[in-house]
């Protein structure tokens, strides 16, 4: 866990600052230059870019995170053909994408009714999702090669940064809607060039080998089910937590799922400790499954649930006792269609339970799609899929916005709750602790406590009272309890000799 936690803080840094620069876009510069309707359209592109540019990896990213080790064990630095064979697979894949949209175009356009302005700037869509396919191939590749610290600088930080700068290209009159979306399109060609020269820097990845060597001719039937299996699953996974929006936009419109986009951002907040957590554990596990390390992957299966818990928890109550002050905020500062935020309340507070549901299950899907289990990665997957679109569209259809957000929750509680019982009962692996509840209990009543200090007028004094507030008792609660001894370790670590250290230097 020593790497894990090493990079995991770096990575944790990055994603956050990224977390930070999306939230001032999203939650102020979105709301002050641009319409709901045109936030709707942003909101969209990046998920349906999400979804198209999955497809067209064609599986190809599970095999390079699961046998990436092999090719680098047996055929040392430079001498695999790995990444050639992915490019050609993946460039396969956008031509089918290309080809299905020049087929269905017409039948895609009927589909928007209610989102005239995405079926109309629709093939912006077909860029934005080429680059992105070349920066998820890049980045499967500086997973392994343990570099996934820069690859979440560029995905989490850079990109925001460049959204920021068109942003304010567009809110200060220098471009118009056309160019700001037309550059958008274009938005991940700077971060794939930038870690494609990061990685032909380095020792493990080149272009040099054009020949089949040994470990494709042993391992390709393998590789092949592998990839159909998992990119099958992966793509169910993105295609049902994508879902909503494709079924705001078709039958709500644009306009609502720019609100349920900000209510989306804000809870997956609570991502940040996973996301980054995941590009670093996923080479260590397939490398620990591949020595038969079994006791490194109980550690780590162990240490992720206590480490995701306790910041989720954190995360968790900072947002919800500050929701109001949200809410305040957006509608005074969206002046062009005189607020209308009110909805995000409870959105935030229901997709906010279904984050920190999914949060505690540690990595439970890393470590099935890296070991010899795999196949199940594809039936969770399935199911999950299953599940979430009948349920999308009842609720959706019955109780508008709120009825997706209980939609999301029911599907992650169910899908999280096959999967634990299934590293159970194959595994005999059970992270949790009697710590674990009495930690979740004792949050939950720290929250109820605090939620009834009294409002302050001012919204940044009341935000600091309320969190302040709620970090001194959250404090109390960790070290008490000590769920997460490497995380709280950190905080005395950094309270007792790195801050000191900089107030010296100063």
């Amino acid at each position: 866990m020593g790497i894990i936690q090493k990079q995991g803080v770096k990575s944790s840094f990055f994603i956050m600052m990224g977390f930070i620069i999306g939230a001032v876009n999203l939650l102020i510069l979105f709301p002050l230059f641009f319409s709901k309707n045109d936030q709707g359209l942003v909101r969209a592109m990046i998920d349906i870019g999400a979804t198209f540019s999955l497809f067209c990896t064609l599986g190809t990213l599970p095999v390079i995170y699961k046998f990436f080790p092999f090719y680098n064990h047996y055929l040392g630095p430079k001498k695999s053909e790995l990444p050639l064979i992915t490019l050609i697979i993946n460039l396969i894949g956008f031509s089918i994408l290309l080809f299905i949209g020049w087929q269905q175009k017409d039948f895609i356009i009927r589909k928007l009714g209610k989102s005239p302005s995405l079926a109309h700037y629709f093939n912006y869509l077909y860029p934005y999702a080429f680059f992105l396919l070349l920066f998820y191939w890049l980045e499967a590749f500086a997973w392994g090669l343990r570099k996934g610290v820069y690859s979440n600088f560029l995905r989490e930080t850079l990109i925001r940064i460049l959204t920021t700068v068109l942003i304010l290209a567009f809110g200060f009159k220098f471009i118009d809607l056309i160019t700001f979306l037309t550059l958008f399109s274009f938005l991940y060609a700077v971060p794939a060039v930038l870690l494609l020269i990061n990685l032909i820097g380095s020792s493990g990845f080149s272009f040099q080998s054009f020949k089949i060597s040994n470990v494709t001719r042993r391992l390709k039937g393998k590789m092949i089910s592998f990839a159909l299996f998992v990119f099958a699953g992966q793509f169910f996974n993105l295609l049902a937590r994508t879902t909503d929006t494709f079924f705001i936009v078709g039958l709500r419109g644009l306009s609502d799922a720019g609100i349920f986009a900000i209510a989306t951002y804000v809870s997956a907040i609570l991502e940040i400790p996973q996301r980054s957590l995941n590009s670093i554990s996923i080479p260590i596990l397939a490398t620990s499954w591949k020595n038969k390390d079994f006791a490194n992957i109980k550690n780590i299966y162990h240490k992720s649930v206590s480490n995701l818990l306790a910041i989720g928890l954190l995360l968790f109550g900072l947002i919800w006792l500050n929701i109001d002050n949200l809410i305040n905020f957006l509608n005074w500062i969206s002046h062009k269609e005189a607020g209308g935020y009110d909805a995000i309340s409870k959105l935030i507070f229901i997709l906010g339970i279904a984050k920190l549901i999914d949060l505690a299950t540690g990595v439970n899907s890393q470590i099935i799609g890296t070991s010899n289990y795999w196949k199940f990665d594809f039936y969770t997957n399935l199911f999950y899929i299953i599940i979430s679109i009948p349920l999308n569209y009842f609720l959706i259809t019955n109780y508008n916005l709120e009825g997706l957000a209980f939609s999301n929750l029911i599907a992650l509680t169910l899908y999280n709750t096959v999967r634990f019982i299934f590293i159970y009962k194959k595994f005999n692996l059970q992270p949790y602790t009697y710590k674990h509840g009495l930690f979740l209990v004792s949050s939950i009543g720290l929250m109820l406590l605090i939620h009834l200090i009294p409002s302050i007028n001012n919204i940044l004094a009341n935000i600091l009272v309320q969190s302040f507030a709620f970090g001194i008792g959250f404090y109390v609660i960790v070290n008490w309890l000590n769920p997460a001894p490497e995380i709280l370790n950190m905080v005395h670590d950094f309270v007792k000799v790195k801050l000191p250290g900089f107030f010296k230097k100063k």
